[in-house]
């Protein structure tokens, strides 16, 4: 039977100067999960914007998200 750990076994042997040929096959068979630039700028726009927020109010922020998520 085939398993995850014997494909890596045998992955361990090919030779570095391959490894991209392999990494592009493995990535051909995987699904696209590829975020357009535009998508992944308006992403990284909210990097740091909770960097004001003192820690008290950012803690009871996370609370009520916690709760809102589980209500739903």
């Amino acid at each position: 039977m085939l398993t995850l750990n014997s494909i890596l076994k045998e992955i361990k042997d090919v030779p570095v100067n391959r490894l991209e040929e392999v990494y592009q096959f493995v990535h051909s068979l995987t699904p696209k999960r590829q975020i357009s630039e535009a998508r992944r700028k308006k992403i990284l726009s909210f990097a740091g914007c909770f960097a004001d927020i003192d820690d008290a109010d950012y803690e009871e922020f996370v609370a009520h998200t916690k709760q809102v998520r589980q209500q739903y």
